[in-house]
């Protein structure tokens, strides 16, 4: 019953602050971590200390598989540079430099142990700098490496901590050990989760039933988690392998309806499970601080230790931007080579005749890699992270949901124990509400810009205006081969033919147009629309109170009408 209130009481104060954080322009992480140490300090709090196991194993997955599936693979490649050098590279480098850090501050901590808590403390949390940028418009760009960031170096610490753990324990022979325990669980990870995704997509399109492809869907995240930890591999890399080709494959394997639910189930526990993990730093601090033995090393010193950990972690952080960030334009100015490399090898098949299979192939091959090179390229060059983006993107190395649990991982035999989860607990804590306090701040003073709204919608008219063509193609095709079988009738031709067209005019009226949206014909049409169909509400609440139809039929009815108005509700970039 106890278990049950609270569980009551976390979810209300997770909703409260969500709500009250957007009128605040503060993120909820950074709120809900104050809040949880405040309720911590109230009479009648009990200790609270939850297993790491529930975070790392329960948890942790369905956390980054929902983040996973709503990162778009083409996003996650075209940056898989800065991602692998921030969340593999700088990792390492980060735990190894802080360890050698706290090896030097705590006597009776050997390198190896010290190295485990440099771990810990290595991988930002993405989801405050994340929520933060969206909220204020960061750059695309900016947003994917953050979020692909966040991904990744949880595997890389994990595994890392795994390997210091056991060399602190002289369980590994050598230093190539590690090395290769690393390789191995990096390998098996990426096939385990690939087959994951590969299976639970493939059963999740022969379903029917929504139901039954919800609950399948919440079940993918352990069914790639479990069996590579069975190998000894990282389950936290199969789990996101299993998201990003999940999210790949949504749009072809499955249905509308199962995408839309998967939106906004995973959404939701995604917005619970982030936010709970955060409103537990703060309530579990108490426990932390009163385990303490300030005998061996006090609340004071171990804090101030954390401190010094917070900083060292910038400075690390920031000497590797720089480099990375221009190491970025290096990367664009090949890549421009080589896009016109691609051009020129291409360019011999253009103005040649295609006289075989294997040269109509080839030429298809390489127009098909000229235009990935060229968006990519284009890409770069809209979405450039300059020395601005850089200070953004160092200012963003933010602690969190894996520090929390992996610092009570820790074996117990492990010197320092409770005072070195105190110190990783201070890094979490210092860093979510220090760096993430003043981002907003410091976004607004660099006049770091993000999305461009009208940009966006003369994009977006531009791609309907593509697929309609597709569209209305198809139904000239259907009408030719029907004329000579079953004619259908032109007025039905005529209709279908008119909502395409309805709809990519609609949305050239808003990339050319600045008028109030009653000046606008379509949407003029889509006032009118929505009127009607909140007529019809009405009228169908009135006959349901009546119950003058079965209940069956009512909510087919309120579900057509929920469709209709979903689809003539008026765009968020256009207004």
């Amino acid at each position: 019953m106890e278990l049950g209130a609270y569980g009551v009481i976390a979810v209300a104060v997770i909703v409260g602050v969500a709500a009250f954080s957007k009128k605040l322009g503060i993120a909820a992480p950074i709120i809900l971590v104050v809040v949880g140490v405040g309720l911590s300090y109230l009479p009648g709090v009990p200790d609270i200390e939850v297993p790491h196991e529930i975070i790392l194993d329960g948890l942790l997955p369905p956390i980054l598989y929902a983040a996973a599936i709503s990162v778009p693979v083409m996003d996650f490649r075209r940056n898989l540079a800065p991602i692998a050098s921030l969340s593999v590279v700088l990792v390492i480098v980060t735990a190894f430099a802080t360890g050698f850090l706290l090896f030097t501050l705590l006597p009776d901590l050997d390198f190896a142990a010290a190295v485990a808590l440099g771990a810990i403390i290595s991988p930002p949390d993405a989801v405050a700098a994340t929520s933060i940028g969206r909220r204020l418009g960061l750059p695309p760009r900016l947003l994917t490496v953050l979020e692909g960031e966040g991904l990744v170096n949880d595997a890389t610490a994990l595994v890392l901590l795994r390997s210091a753990v056991a060399a602190a324990a002289g369980a590994l022979a050598s230093p190539w050990a590690g090395v290769a325990d690393f390789l191995y669980a990096v390998v098996v990870a990426v096939l385990i989760g690939l087959a994951a995704g590969f299976v639970t997509v493939f059963v999740r399109s022969k379903l029917n039933d929504s139901v039954l492809d919800t609950a399948l869907s919440l079940a993918v995240p352990f069914v790639a988690f479990m069996p590579a930890e069975a190998l000894g591999a990282s389950g936290v890399l199969a789990v996101v392998v299993a998201g990003l080709y999940t999210g790949h494959a949504s749009p072809t394997r499955f249905s509308p309806q199962s995408r839309i639910s998967d939106r906004i189930n995973w959404r939701t526990i995604q917005f619970l499970l982030e936010n709970g993990v955060f409103l537990l730093i703060g309530l579990e601090i108490r426990t932390l601080v009163e385990d303490v033995d300030p005998s061996v090393l006090g609340v004071g010193e171990s804090v101030a230790i954390g401190l010094v950990a917070t900083l060292a972690l910038m400075v690390v952080r920031y000497l590797w931007i720089g480099p990375l960030v221009y190491g970025l334009r290096r990367r664009e100015e090949r890549n421009e080579k080589r896009t016109y490399r691609a051009l020129l090898a291409l360019y011999y098949y253009r103005t040649h005749p295609v006289n075989t299979v294997w040269q109509a192939r080839t030429r298809n091959r390489l127009e098909r890699d000229y235009e990935r090179r060229r968006a990519d390229l284009e890409q770069q060059r809209q979405e450039r992270i300059d020395w601005r983006g850089g200070i953004v993107l160092g200012w963003s190395g933010m602690r969190g949901v894996v520090t929390l649990a992996a610092a009570q991982s820790l074996p117990d035999s492990t010197p320092y124990r409770p005072q070195l989860i105190l110190i990783a607990f201070t890094v979490a804590v210092a860093s979510i509400v220090v760096q993430g306090g003043t981002l907003p701040w410091l976004i607004r003073l660099l006049k770091v810009e993000g999305v461009d709204a009208a940009e966006d919608r003369r994009e977006l008219a531009a791609l309907l205006e593509d697929i309609s063509g597709a569209g209305l193609e198809a139904l000239d095709d259907i009408e030719s081969e029907a004329a000579g079988a079953l004619p259908i009738d032109p007025d039905v031709i005529e209709r279908a033919r008119q909502s395409s067209f309805l709809r990519t005019e609609a949305a050239w009226e808003r990339a050319r147009s600045r008028r109030s949206s009653p000046e606008r014909p379509h949407q003029q049409y889509r006032d009118l629309r929505l009127a009607v169909v909140a007529a019809e509400r009405e009228r169908l609440l009135a006959l349901r109170a009546q119950g003058s139809y079965s209940s069956r039929v009512l909510s087919e009815a309120q579900a057509l009408l929920d469709l209709e108005e979903t689809r003539l509700a008026r765009p968020a970039t256009g207004h």
